[in-house]
């Protein structure tokens, strides 16, 4: 591929011009730079324009799993956790830079300015600026962020640097469109006093015209080349929905997807909020009118969906249908169907499609998704409104109404449509927490002490003595995190305007004010917690054998661990034969309650201390399990060394051995309403939705959903598929599987991963 640098040179030098602008105007000049400069050109088949370029930048955040993931630049602004590194607002990643200039020549004199490009960014990202602003403590708890030595992930907790999940509001750009909102966009700049972020929000909404006319232009070219009839009028009619959304708002189904899909890539932001409201009253237009028909609405769609898929960003890209609290529920209810009827007929990972549903919606969109489930793909994810509604309200600390508009993001953390931001910022391992907390505060792989050393495991006389000093430590590890989240808010909103998204989150305008800035209605934040049920199980393993049942001692048992049980089969079979959670016992799942409660109200407590309005755990566990896994020792749970944790609220694989019904009675015993989202991983069989079971996995869920459940992510597979896959990646090249909160191809992911997801339980009624 031929190297250019167009955009990294450009966008510095528009940055070096504008450094002591507004916020606002800097940033409009610099994304100017960047679009339409990064998009990538129409592809054969598009009936859509809007791709941004790809690097083969890598996920070190959750593992090498798949090239070509992530879109990205070297150099821009962007608000996703782009695969090459931290990309919190203005970003530079060193790796991608250099990817491109191992094509050119060495004697090339653009080696050298780029160097003296990447010199100077190294102290003007939001990464740099936000470390930067750390204290001597934070410093010292927080010093590592080179993914690549592993020092990271030894670490009990660590930042990700991003902001990610803006569900804002599609329905008032689809019903406005571009000329309203710049009258809005007037309107209230007439009201401010801060008259220059209006017009950096005036110069970003301008340049999505630019990136529509510029494909506009595109598609005309390639219209006139085209060697059919049936390609060259597609071409024709994309160049026409381009120019007509500059000047005016959508009017059809195809004009609103189009607004859409180059808004979401020129803003950075892969959340696509309450789809089916405000695409259905388009599409029941678009019918009446005879403008469309089912097929070809679902022909728009499934293109949509692809170019969503291509655009990357594997734990975002949320499209969310069903559920209470949407304008004009029949409308959405129809495109809804059009939209998991596109997940059927597409076979990609992306987009994340997540169905809410309530007793009393229309059961035809549980079913149609049951259906789209059952022939192997991924999605719907199923959310329960009966139980999530009155969840959300009371951990938000919000009304009712306002909990309607509850959305799961990314791996499933919760927002409020149109009016809160909670971008998982932090992850931390509570495996890692406790065993460190078990050699006075000692993480052995780095040879650092880290939180708070409350002595050695043989001097705790009790077991409450040893549950205090591991609650001390992790809520010593959520202060920290929730710190971080709340600095990070503070630098993004002093050094960017995030122009695209103030102008769709709710009294931004109506403010004055950024969303970073004040302009919020809700400003949240979300800690990732890992680990979380080998903690339990690891600690209810040492209530029973050590404290009661004083078959191992304090120090035997770190030998073991030490030793990765080697020498020690015996003490490891011990602690793999003490019961374990997802089995319907309850003294073992009141642990994992109690474990849980620590963690969740520990973090809740941070907002306020840190002016937030709210600070919540997500239990969103997605190949981090794996990752993290890596880089913690072998645990009281009798699990082995680097390898895996239990994913989400789920069970440790092989561990629940009592069946589905008792594995789902465990899942629900949990607090729902003390953090924001929670992921159930469920496999089933394919014979489990045979015409003679299905009846009988629908009763079991429903029981689970009337119990208390909230979600589940149900795939359907068979085991010797995975393995086959294994074997022979070519001939599984389509198999889709639930990682975690996201989905990906089976043969793309690394191979530790593969066998996490091999070892989860398959039920088979």
């Amino acid at each position: 591929m031929k190297s250019n640098f167009d955009v990294e040179i450009n966008f510095t030098k528009a940055y070096k011009e504008n450094i002591n602008a507004h916020p606002a105007i800097r940033e409009a000049k610099c994304i100017a730079e960047m679009f339409p400069a990064a998009m990538s050109p129409i592809e054969n088949g598009d009936l859509f324009a809007g791709r941004f370029i790809c690097s083969d930048g890598v996920d070190k955040i959750r593992g090498n799993w798949n090239p070509n993931t992530e879109s990205i630049t070297g150099i821009g602004f962007l608000g996703l956790a782009a695969g090459a590194g931290p990309s919190a607002g203005y970003y530079c990643h060193d790796e991608v830079i250099d990817k491109k200039i191992e094509a050119l020549n060495p004697n090339d004199k653009i080696i050298a300015q780029l160097a003296e490009i990447k010199e100077f960014w190294k102290t003007e990202t939001i990464h740099y600026k936000t470390r930067s602003a750390y204290s001597a403590e934070m410093q010292e708890a927080l010093p590592y962020d080179n993914w690549s030595d592993g020092k990271v992930a030894a670490n009990p907790a660590h930042p990700l640097y991003r902001m990610a999940g803006p569900h804002w509001d599609w329905d008032k750009l689809m019903l406005n469109g571009i000329p309203g909102m710049k009258d809005l966009i007037c309107t209230y700049r007439k009201k401010s006093e801060d008259k220059e972020l209006f017009d950096g929000i005036l110069l970003s909404l301008e340049n999505i015209c630019v990136v529509c006319k510029f494909y506009a232009k595109q598609a005309d070219e390639l219209a006139q080349v085209a060697d059919c009839t049936s390609r060259k009028k597609e071409l024709l009619e994309m160049k026409d929905v381009l120019l007509f959304i500059t000047e005016n708002k959508p009017e059809t189904l195809r004009q609103a997807m189009q607004l859409m899909m180059i808004y979401a890539v020129v803003s950075g932001a892969y959340a696509f909020g309450r789809m089916d409201e405000y695409f259905g009253d388009f599409y029941v237009n678009d019918l009446d009118k005879g403008n469309l028909t089912e097929e070809s609405a679902l022909k728009l769609t499934q293109s949509i969906w692809q170019l969503i898929n291509d655009n990357g960003a594997p734990f975002d890209n949320r499209v969310i249908i069903g559920g209470k609290g949407r304008r004009n529920e029949e409308n959405a209810n129809k495109f809804a169907h059009i939209a998991i009827e596109a997940t059927r007929k597409v076979l990609v990972p992306l987009p994340q499609l997540t169905l809410r549903f309530y007793k009393g919606q229309d059961e035809s969109l549980y079913e149609h998704s049951m259906k789209s489930i059952s022939e192997g793909r991924t999605h719907p994810m199923l959310y329960n409104d009966d139980v999530n509604i009155p969840s959300v309200q009371k951990a938000m600390s919000v009304s009712y109404e306002m909990a309607e508009q509850y959305l799961p993001y990314g791996c499933g953390e919760y927002v409020l449509y149109k009016k809160s931001f909670a971008t998982p910022s932090g992850i931390f391992n509570i495996l890692k927490i406790l065993e460190c907390v078990l050699r006075n505060g000692h993480e052995r792989l780095t040879d650092r002490t880290v939180g708070i050393p409350k002595g050695e495991f043989k001097d705790f006389t009790t077991f409450e003595d040893l549950y205090a000093a591991f609650a001390e430590n992790v809520e010593y590890w959520c202060d920290m995190m929730a710190e971080q989240e709340k600095l990070e808010y503070d630098i993004v909103g002093k050094e960017c305007g995030f122009n695209l998204w103030t102008l769709l989150f709710d009294n931004c305008l109506e403010k004055g004010k950024s969303v970073f800035n004040g302009g919020l209605e809700h400003l949240s934040g979300t800690l990732e917690s890992y680990g979380q049920i080998n903690a339990a199980d690891a600690l209810y393993a040492i209530k029973k054998l050590v404290y009661e049942e004083k078959k191992i001692s304090a120090e035997d048992l770190i030998k073991a661990t030490d030793a990765d049980f080697v020498g020690y089969e015996n003490i490891q079979k011990m602690l793999l034969e003490v019961p374990k959670y997802g089995n319907d016992i309850d003294e073992v799942d009141q642990m994992v309650r109690r474990v849980h409660k620590t963690v969740c109200l520990n973090t809740q407590k941070q907002a306020k201390k840190y002016e937030m309005d709210s600070y919540l755990i997500v239990i969103i566990n997605n190949a981090a399990n794996t990752v993290l896994g890596r880089h913690t020792l072998a645990s009281p749970d009798g699990r082995k060394a680097f390898t895996y944790t239990a994913n989400g609220n789920n069970p440790q694989p092989g561990n629940d051995t009592s069946g589905v019904t008792a594995f789902l009675n465990s899942i629900v015993k949990f607090d729902t309403d003390i953090h924001a989202g929670a992921s159930q991983n469920m496999k089933f069989g394919a014979e489990m939705f045979s015409e003679k079971l299905y009846p009988k996995l629908k009763a079991l869920l429903n029981t689970y959903w009337k119990k208390g459940g909230a979600q589940a992510m149900l795939t359907v597979l068979n085991k010797d598929d995975l393995i086959n896959a294994i074997k022979e990646p070519a001939k599984y090249a389509n198999l889709m599987v639930r990682v975690g909160g996201w989905s990906a191809r089976f043969v793309e992911i690394d191979e530790d991963i593969q066998q996490e997801i091999l070892h989860r339980t398959f039920n088979n009624g």
